[in-house]
């Protein structure tokens, strides 16, 4: 690629971030690195949302190369070469509106690293002026190097022909990505203004186990929808409850979750047999039922504690949106618009976890920073 076009690239990244930037720059709210580490999660969030949109209408690949479109910065330069392949192959991979909706998921990820980068830049001058805890640059640091990878991985997406395990690995660190901002973005709330101690400092540590373990189950299942979505696998069972007329229908898992091997294909190279598509579903769909199992509890046990229950309330709903949005993927066989909020419901619970754990684990700072007496009889102490 010219050196040419990767400038024009560069600028454009420059350019969607530009936005953000100057919303953050003229706010009269004092504290615009914490305005900027919440406009990062916003959209980062409709990154992944629009990520999910780009691989459900087989978008992955509409420019085959990277990081432009056919060694061109946008869609107008390539339209010889993308009219050309859209001629011999009408319905895809390259189309013109396919090119698009590739190049925008790439310009609006460029656009976040040159936010990340804003946010590690002001973090590191603010460190070294103040020594301010709110400013610590590790977490802005390790942001920059994750979203480092996340791009390595997005181009290997491109360059190995939508590879499943490596667009699942894209989709999680995504989420990852998500996470890691929601958490900076609730370090820096608490510090700006630190929460009232909690009632039951006892009760507080055994939820953080558990909120802990959502997010570990929360992971899996997204990492199991994700190889359902890259193996194209969501009617391989088009009823529910059942699964083509059965509670346990044959299943090939050793093909089926077998991950180094080509879209479509065996580790032989062979077609991947149907058996495989209903085994990565149905892991998929049992898999639900333990992410609502802990889920379901870590709201129950959440909602005991009145600084909790707002966050307990919001991924009440969210998760039950996504039951909803997951069985009618499925009932309506598969519509797009459903099919992408069921991805934008996985990346909200990503969030909310995010935020239950947070929540949880500043809390118990300040029991922690308090003397031990100010909690020897929290029942009575603290009405």
């Amino acid at each position: 690629m010219e050196a040419s076009s990767l400038l024009q690239l560069g600028l454009m990244g420059l350019l969607v971030a530009s936005l953000p930037l100057c919303m953050v720059w003229m706010s009269s709210d004092a504290n615009k690195y914490r305005k900027l580490v919440w406009i990062a999660v916003f959209l980062t969030f409709d990154l992944i949302v629009f990520g999910g949109f780009t691989r459900l209408t087989d978008s992955g690949l509409g420019c085959p190369d990277w990081p432009g479109c056919y060694g061109m910065a946008n869609p107008f330069l390539a339209h010889e070469e993308i009219a050309a392949a859209e001629a011999a192959m009408p319905t895809g991979p390259v189309t013109v509106a396919k090119a698009w909706i590739e190049m925008i998921h790439r310009y609006l990820a460029m656009g976040i690293g040159v936010i990340i980068m804003a946010l590690l830049f002001t973090a590191v001058m603010q460190w070294r002026r103040t020594r301010a805890k709110a400013f610590a640059p590790g977490m802005p640091l390790a942001l920059f190097l994750f979203v480092c990878v996340q791009g390595a991985f997005g181009a290997w997406t491109v360059t190995l022909k939508l590879q499943p395990v490596i667009v699942t690995i894209h989709l999680l660190l995504g989420m990852a990505l998500l996470a890691m901002l929601t958490w900076l973005g609730g370090r820096e709330d608490f510090l700006m203004k630190p929460p009232a101690p909690p009632r039951d400092p006892a009760a507080l540590r055994s939820l953080r186990t558990l909120a802990l373990l959502a997010a570990v189950v929360l992971a899996v299942q997204i990492a199991l929808g994700g190889w359902v979505s890259t193996n194209y696998a969501t009617l391989a069972c088009d009823e529910f409850p059942l699964c083509d007329g059965q509670v346990v229908p044959p299943m090939d898992f050793e093909h089926g979750f077998h991950l180094w091997r080509e879209l479509g294909k065996t580790a032989a190279g062979h077609y991947l047999p149907f058996s495989a598509l209903v085994a990565i579903h149905w892991v998929h769909r049992m898999s639900a039922l333990v992410v609502v199992a802990v889920l379901g509890l870590a709201i129950l046990r959440a909602w005991q504690h009145v600084e909790l229950r707002p966050t307990a309330r919001r991924l009440a709903l969210v998760l039950l949106a996504q039951l909803f949005t997951g069985i009618a993927t499925v009932y309506f066989d598969f519509p797009l618009a459903i099919a992408v909020l069921h991805n934008a419901g996985a990346a909200l619970l990503v969030i909310l976890v995010t935020m239950l754990n947070y929540r949880v684990k500043f809390q118990l700072d300040v029991v922690r920073a308090l003397p031990a007496h100010d909690f020897a009889t929290p029942a009575s102490t603290h009405r």
